[in-house]
């Protein structure tokens, strides 16, 4: 794909997204379909100064690892990949997949092992982050495999991709900061709020404790396209029912009509119609994958529909998403888990959000501020 929005693209995730400066150590990370942007995003990291390393390897390395691979192998956490994470300033990774459903018939038993074992080198990764020493980023190339997990062809969903992350602007950059201006009226709105009652048609009746805890604006830095605001519950505090609207993909593997109910904050019922043996070795990988480690509100209103791809997904405008596993730390959330699975409830038909008593949000949008 010779797309000249591929360059714009390059030039807002390394000048604005991960924002390299001259001597930076960076990774680029992607599956050899996605070559075009890599050129693109080496040339502009280049550009600016920085020491940029490519690693491209196939997706299907993955299903050898998981078919193929012995306990202590599953178990292994590489000291080469915890070397990465404590030196480089910055990573780009991108979402390439020649085929979405490769992992869908691998041990559940094993994807779980394997992501257990990781949790000490995304717990440094997710710290490095919160103490702004590690910059990151990810994004999408879109792919045939993609498009047709979202129902379109290459090039609607090419112009889907490219419009969700506004590059067809003269100046994306600027577009993004005036998205992060108007974001943060929330997270003003939301700062030092105590109490958080979600609720919406389907049947979520859920009660939660932010008190403590820090809402973040999301406008194009960690993923891109972005939109949302997240924060953490408090981690004993989570009661009552979630069910999700749309079916929820992880580890190349996809569960639908999941319906989780929380006592005290910890996942005490999870029900599936489709993937439920997945579900329940994910969550029961280990202690910390049973609590919440996020919750956010979707604010990108350029995204309207489910396309199977969580990037995209929890981005919605007008969705809210609680994810189960580990805690992004600069909310002040102290939840460990090798799992982060993001799973989105479509708030547009209905659905309300309370702080402290007070309806803010309603119908998928927020009472008094315009997004």
């Amino acid at each position: 794909m010779n797309d000249p929005r591929l360059r714009k693209l390059a030039q807002v995730i390394v000048n604005y997204s991960v924002a390299l400066r001259k001597g930076d150590v960076v990774t680029i990370k992607s599956d050899p379909v996605a070559g075009p942007l890599v050129v693109e995003l080496y040339r502009a990291a280049i550009e600016a100064g920085a020491h940029p390393h490519v690693r491209m390897a196939p997706d299907e390395l993955a299903e050898v690892f998981y078919k193929c691979a012995q306990d202590h192998q599953l178990e292994f956490v590489s000291p080469l990949a915890m070397y990465e994470v404590e030196h480089i300033d910055a990573t780009i990774g991108l979402w390439a997949e020649v085929n979405t459903k490769a992992l869908t018939n691998v041990d559940a038993g094993k994807q779980a092992k394997a992501s257990a074992a990781r949790t000490p080198l995304s717990m440094r990764f997710m710290e490095r982050a919160a103490k702004k020493e590690l910059r990151w980023t990810g994004t999408l190339y879109p792919t045939n495999a993609s498009a047709q997990d979202a129902g379109m062809s290459l090039a609607e969903y090419e112009d889907f991709v490219f419009g969700a992350g506004h590059l067809e602007k003269a100046d994306p950059v600027a577009e993004w900061k005036q998205i992060a201006a108007r974001q943060e009226k929330v997270v003003e709105l939301l700062n030092g709020k105590k109490r958080l009652h979600l609720q919406a048609a389907n049947g979520t009746d859920l009660r939660m404790s932010l008190e403590g805890r820090k809402w973040i604006n999301c406008c194009g830095k960690e993923n891109f396209p972005d939109g949302e605001v997240f924060t953490t519950p408090v981690e004993d505090s989570v009661e009552g029912v979630i069910a999700y609207s749309f079916p929820a993909v992880h580890g190349g593997r996809e569960c639908d009509g999941i319906r989780l109910r929380f006592e005290k904050g910890r996942c005490v019922e999870a029900t599936a119609e489709k993937g439920q043996d997945f579900l329940t070795k994910m969550i029961d990988q280990d202690e910390g994958a049973r609590r919440c480690g996020e919750f956010a509100i979707g604010t990108n209103y350029n995204i309207r529909e489910y396309t199977k791809n969580t990037l995209f997904d929890e981005k919605i405008g007008g969705t809210v998403h609680l994810a189960l596993g580990m805690a992004y730390g600069e909310t002040g959330g102290v939840n460990k888990s090798g799992l982060h699975w993001d799973m989105v409830c479509d708030m547009r038909k209905g659905g309300t959000i309370s702080v402290d008593g007070k309806r803010v949000y309603e119908g998928g949008k927020f009472v008094e501020i315009e997004l």
